[in-house]
């Protein structure tokens, strides 16, 4: 039962996003089939399946997913960890801040403008800073902003 029930319900017919106001539908597929579910207490399992009776049904049942959890549809599969590389000619540390390849991509022009930006407030910051219970790392990014 903990198989057909609960988390996201793929939609068999209808379309996946519905559409506004008095043109939208149902996007879940509909009410499945009307399922008697054993071990209840006595009366309970008949009083549920008289529930699941008295909502209209659907067209079909929504198709249940596959084990694995995604779609096979286009998605690409991780490669595994001990594959062979997919960028031979490319160097390990391509995308580090150290060693060949290119480094990470930096905005330094805006920085710099962030960093005057910030410098005006300064005074203000530096009376934040001064209080008895300000934080020493508040303390300490006033100190690199007066020091830069």
């Amino acid at each position: 039962m903990a198989e057909q029930h609960g988390g996201m319900r793929r939609p068999a017919n209808p379309a996946p996003v519905s559409g506004p106001g008095a043109m939208s539908q149902r996007t879940d597929g509909g009410p499945a089939k009307p399922m008697y579910v054993s071990g209840m207490p006595y009366g309970e399992g008949q009083d549920f399946m008289d529930l699941q009776s008295s909502a209209p049904l659907g067209a079909q049942a929504a198709k249940p997913r596959s084990k694995q959890g995604r779609s096979q549809g286009g998605a690409s599969l991780p490669t595994p960890l001990f594959a062979p590389t997919q960028r031979p000619d490319e160097p390990v540390t391509a995308g580090a801040p150290f060693g060949p390849g290119g480094g990470p991509a930096s905005d330094q022009p805006a920085m710099d403008q962030d960093m005057q930006t910030l410098k005006q407030y300064l005074p203000d910051l530096e009376i934040a800073a001064s209080f008895r219970n300000a934080p020493s790392s508040f303390k300490m990014l006033v100190n690199y902003l007066r020091n830069a």
